[in-house]
């Protein structure tokens, strides 16, 4: 019997899908960081040597798509701008195949919701 996958599991997953995609589009990846709740997940450069902070977020498939807390946001917008770099939130929504308001199952079909990579101005309001 399949359990239903952790969250630093389904985090894991929804990294590997927004790495891929980042990997297709020419992003060389300068460090990773798999861990729940530290940002940014990634750090690329594209080909003209810009700096990309990506924060991957995971949540349940809904209507709406998976989003981020604005005011927090612009704060890490401020340390993105200190460093020289530019932000990409890549919101992951994740369910179960059969009953996508269940959390996918281990080693089971999984239904996502990716609406690819959202770049951010990182100028303040």
């Amino acid at each position: 019997m399949s359990r239903p996958l952790t969250t630093q599991e389904q985090h894991n997953l929804a990294m590997n899908i927004v790495g891929k995609d980042l990997e297709a589009k020419g992003y060389e990846f300068l460090a990773v960081n798999s861990q729940l709740k530290r940002n940014p997940q990634f750090v690329c450069i594209d080909k003209n040597n810009q700096r990309y902070f990506i924060i991957v977020k995971i949540g349940p498939i809904n209507k709406l798509g998976i989003t981020y807390d604005v005011i927090w946001m612009e704060t890490f917008k401020l340390h993105a701008k200190k460093n020289n770099a530019k932000v990409i939130f890549a919101g992951v929504g994740l369910g179960a195949k059969n009953n996508i308001n269940t959390p996918p199952l281990l080693h089971k079909e999984y239904a996502i919701q990716y609406d690819g990579l959202q770049y951010l101005d990182v100028a303040l309001n």
